[in-house]
């Protein structure tokens, strides 16, 4: 076997996903093993201040990039423990890490995780390739959305169009089209101010299957002007983050409307947004799609995946179970393909997708 693993901490914040995975070439992708595993409350504090409410100093900051380092290179040994492999077994570790900030069009534009390789590498003696984001800005593209080459490696076929929708906190979307380059881009929120939203009023991590959105009511004169946020006419290539769609934002559209919504039916809006960039992302760049296979943790809502469905009439909805890749893991799988193509010396970027000047090599090798 040709392994490597993979590792994603997404907007969720909800833990961190590590995938073990063969890869033979770059079109074969098989993943033996896989896990979540959840923050501790202790180091989901920290992040939560960090990223939600960006308050941090320096010496703090610089301690949870190790301490979160220090989190999955442990987390990375306990799963080849469990599963009878040693660091020799491994050729290298992708890290995407977990985003801080996401600012790839400032005057000094930069995507900054955090998640210190030079611990994960220390501590598992597995060779890590992370910092994935920051060249592909550097050549003048979005560092996001990165997945989308590993969608076209692994689950384009030549005589069908279809899309990868993932909606893990922020939705994006894949076209693979052998008609076309590959297109790309995140369409919005996801899960994430859904997520926000319950946890706020409800105390609860996320809206189970999505049952307290349909128990409301979507505010469509809200809703209308939530669409009219300029970032969802904005031209592709594009990507966002949770420093953009966060509760900050949602509480400006709320003072703006006026009247008082009612919070679940706040809820109920939330999903209809989601719903709502996703099918005209599809309706404007991929209207002849065959099929929806759907990604990340917004498989597992019922209510949204049902809704999308009944919009998305003239494609199948499914998951990338179908395509051979259980939904929850692609994203750390990407990063495990994303180490082998920076191992080889081969290109990760999508220039079609990212709006790089040109194809690179993309992340930092810290040596085992």
């Amino acid at each position: 076997m040709a392994t490597y693993i993979g590792v994603m901490s997404g907007t969720s914040l909800d833990g961190v996903d590590v995938a073990i995975v063969d890869i033979k070439q770059a079109s074969s992708c098989t993943v033996i093993a896989a896990e979540t595993f959840d923050f501790p409350a202790s180091l989901h504090l920290l992040l939560q201040r960090l990223v939600v409410d960006g308050h941090c100093h320096l010496k703090d900051f610089g301690a949870l990039d190790v301490a979160l380092g220090q989190f999955i290179g442990h987390a990375i040994n306990d799963l080849l423990s469990r599963n009878a492999l040693q660091s020799a077994d491994i050729i290298a570790i992708g890290n995407h890490g977990h985003t801080v900030y996401h600012s790839p069009e400032g005057e000094l534009p930069f995507s900054l995780q955090i998640g210190d390789a030079n611990v994960i590498a220390e501590l598992t003696q597995i060779t890590t390739v992370a910092d994935f984001r920051q060249r592909d800005i550097a050549a003048s593209g979005q560092g996001a959305p990165l997945v989308p080459a590993f969608h076209q490696a692994v689950f384009s076929t030549p005589e069908k169009s279809h899309v990868i929708l993932n909606i893990g906190g922020i939705a994006n979307v894949t076209l693979l089209d052998r008609n076309q380059a590959v297109i790309g881009f995140d369409t919005g929120p996801g899960n994430g101010l859904m997520d926000a939203w319950i946890q706020r009023h409800l105390g609860q991590p996320y809206d189970q299957q999505g049952n307290w959105a349909a128990s409301g009511q979507s505010n469509i004169a809200l809703l209308n002007q939530m669409l009219a946020d300029p970032y969802f006419s904005k031209a592709i290539p594009k990507s966002t983050g949770r420093e953009y769609f966060n509760l900050g934002w949602l509480q400006q559209q709320l003072d703006h409307h006026g009247e008082p919504v009612d919070i679940v039916d706040v809820q109920a809006t939330l999903m209809s947004l989601t719903v709502k960039t996703i099918i005209d992302a599809m309706t404007l760049f991929a209207p002849k799609a065959s099929g929806v296979y759907v990604c990340g943790g917004g498989v597992h809502n019922h209510q949204l995946m049902q809704v999308l469905q009944t919009q998305i009439s003239e494609a199948t909805v499914s998951s990338t179970a179908d395509l051979g890749i259980d939904p929850d893991w692609v994203e750390a799988a990407a990063f495990a393909w994303l180490a082998y193509r920076t191992v080889h010396q081969q290109t990760g970027n999508l220039p079609s997708v990212t709006g790089a000047d040109h194809a690179v090599i993309l992340g930092g090798v810290y040596s085992a």
